[in-house]
């Protein structure tokens, strides 16, 4: 275990400085992606139904056209609430890419800098630079694809969660327009 530590310091460390923010975008991205799953969990097979009839329940008045009205509103704050946080998801898979892509072009600097100084009869000094940048792109792809894999996967699974609160609230909403109480 304690090598694993060593070895993943020191691949960070060679990255150079770039690779604290990636990890930092990582880090933050699948946070936010085991917080949406742990939600569409808890919201499918029947929760989202609970969920949406609780917060109904709460608030409606017995009017028919009232309770409507509540109705499309409670179910308008359970779509936000489905949606919420899958951009950001996106956002940060997308720019794991571009920070690697910030680490080749550092990285590919600091090698045309040892050759400007030393020519290119230094090859150790060159492979510094080299080994900078091929460490940011190839940590930048690692972070961005199943970041982004995750991101559809979310997308989908809310818009499966969507369709199943439409047809809830339309079922609602035809009992409460013929007078039952949902």
């Amino acid at each position: 275990m304690t090598d694993l530590f060593w070895q993943t310091t020191d691949y960070l460390r060679q990255g150079g400085w770039i690779m604290g923010p990636l990890v930092g975008v990582s880090v933050a991205m699948w946070i936010l992606i085991v917080d949406r799953l742990g939600e569409f969990r808890r919201l499918s097979g029947g929760g989202l139904n609970r969920q949406l009839e609780e917060n109904f329940q709460q608030k409606h008045s017995g009017h028919a056209k009232l309770d409507q009205e509540i109705l499309q509103e409670v179910a308008l704050r359970l779509r936000r609430r489905l949606d919420s946080r899958l951009s950001l998801i996106a956002v940060l898979a997308a720019i794991a890419p571009l920070m690697g892509l910030l680490g080749t072009v550092l990285g590919m600097i600091e090698t045309f800098e040892v050759i400007a100084m030393f020519g290119t009869g230094n090859a150790r000094a060159m492979a510094g630079g080299i080994s900078v940048a091929l460490i940011t792109t190839q940590t930048g792809l690692l972070v961005a694809i199943p970041g982004m894999l995750m991101s559809n996967r979310l997308s989908r699974m809310a818009s499966n969660l969507k369709t199943a609160l439409d047809e809830t609230v339309a079922n609602l909403t035809r009992t409460i327009a013929e007078g039952g109480t949902p």
